[in-house]
């Protein structure tokens, strides 16, 4: 599969994605500073699915409906991130089918997953 990588995202996550033969671009690696708009802009023109740590994101989609390939959204606390990268690369397994049409939670223990919004603005892909 196909992924984008905000900046906010651990970057254990986008390793370990890698070497699960994932194709992944990194904003740290690209652009740094990026506004959230364009990030997920850059996601829908590349169709990946967005990797973040960023909740904004999740106000850009549902909120102002924004339109995107997919948002997995990454809220695990510090104290519990030693398994953080092996459990995205679970979820990606087990999720691939609907990753590019939903919008999910990532939480230890418990993903959340809803149905991507129809989106009110299209930025020309």
């Amino acid at each position: 599969m196909n992924f984008l990588a905000d900046e906010s995202c651990d970057f254990r996550v986008v390793r370990a994605l890698r070497q699960a033969r994932h194709d992944v671009i990194a904003i740290s690696e690209i652009a740094n500073r990026m506004d959230d708009a364009a990030v997920i802009d850059l996601a829908l023109r590349e169709r990946r699915v967005l990797v973040t740590e960023d909740k904004d994101f999740g106000q850009l989609v549902h909120a102002h409906g924004h339109a995107s390939r997919g948002v997995i959204l990454i809220r695990y606390p510090a104290s519990l991130r030693t398994t953080l990268s092996l459990d995205i690369v679970k979820l990606v397994e087990q999720a691939k089918e609907h990753l590019g049409k939903s919008f999910v939670v990532a939480e230890p223990g418990r993903i959340r997953t809803t149905r991507l919004p129809r989106p009110n603005r299209r930025p020309d892909v």
